[in-house]
């Protein structure tokens, strides 16, 4: 892994942190094809049970480089080839969104722009009580990548998104949790072991049956037919009944134990 993302992994448990902490973690081409890699890697990677995605420095992610913005970097490219880059980058926030293991992320300090649209990407989101998140886009003339009018759409209905995309109110992290835009707001020394407690538990989890639990409500969410969800859900249970997971949590119920589940 590059000195701009780095990387430990126990027990199942990925932990990735961004880490220009001169730049308060914005997303340079350099950091930006780490986490490409890393979320792709992780997504295939069987021993990867769980991720949990930070910054270092006090900081989560400020979104895109403002400075190297200015100084022009990119422009001398074709519209088109600009964009399809930029399409390319933004699987990060699928890979997160999509892979069939829990991820979370954990926010200190500032959390703005594409920053933001990744930590909404992930299925969690643990955020210091001071934190402060912002959509920020409009603020730089930009109208928004990395999936944030998406994620926000979904988890506060459009008229929220439009408040949040639209205004750009600046939120703390206990504003966030109540507006529903993050999980849990913890003292700001309590973010990253909070974070790291809830991979840890989640690593340790039945990891099929998760991945089947994130496909049901990807389909649910992307708008399908509730025969369509109904003929998912039905797969899907009947693959997890099979799983020695399953056959492990049966028994343990049981045997009033509690299960060790190995992912399988």
């Amino acid at each position: 892994m590059s000195d701009v993302l780095l990387s430990e992994q126990q027990d199942g448990l990925l932990v990735l942190t961004m880490n220009r902490t001169d730049r308060r973690n914005a997303l340079d081409a350099s950091l930006t094809q780490a986490l490409c890699d890393a979320t792709a890697a992780a997504a295939e990677d069987d021993s990867v049970r769980a991720v949990v995605l930070t910054g270092a420095g006090g900081h989560f992610c400020v979104g895109g480089d403002v400075k190297a913005m200015n100084e022009g970097a990119g422009r001398d490219m074709a519209l088109g080839q600009r964009m399809h880059g930029l399409r390319d980058r933004m699987s990060i926030s699928r890979y997160l969104h999509e892979m069939k293991k829990p991820t979370i992320a954990a926010v200190e300090g500032s959390c703005a722009g594409a920053g933001l649209s990744i930590a909404l990407a992930c299925d969690f989101r643990i955020v210091a009580e001071d934190a402060k998140i912002t959509t920020a886009f409009k603020n730089v003339g930009l109208s928004g990548d990395f999936g944030g009018t998406y994620f926000l759409s979904k988890i506060l209905g459009a008229a929220k998104a439009r408040e949040m995309y639209l205004l750009s109110p600046l939120l703390s992290g206990i504003q966030a949790v109540e507006m529903g835009v993050a999980t849990r707001a913890v003292p700001g020394t309590d973010v990253q072991a909070t974070a790291r407690a809830m991979g840890a538990e989640l690593a340790a989890g039945p990891t099929l049956t998760l991945g089947r639990i994130k496909d049901n409500l990807l389909m649910a969410e992307s708008g399908a037919s509730l025969s369509a969800c109904f003929d998912n859900e039905a797969r899907n249970h009947m693959m997890s009944s099979t799983t020695a997971d399953h056959r492990e949590a049966a028994a343990a119920f049981v045997e009033k134990r509690k299960p060790v589940f190995t992912g399988t």
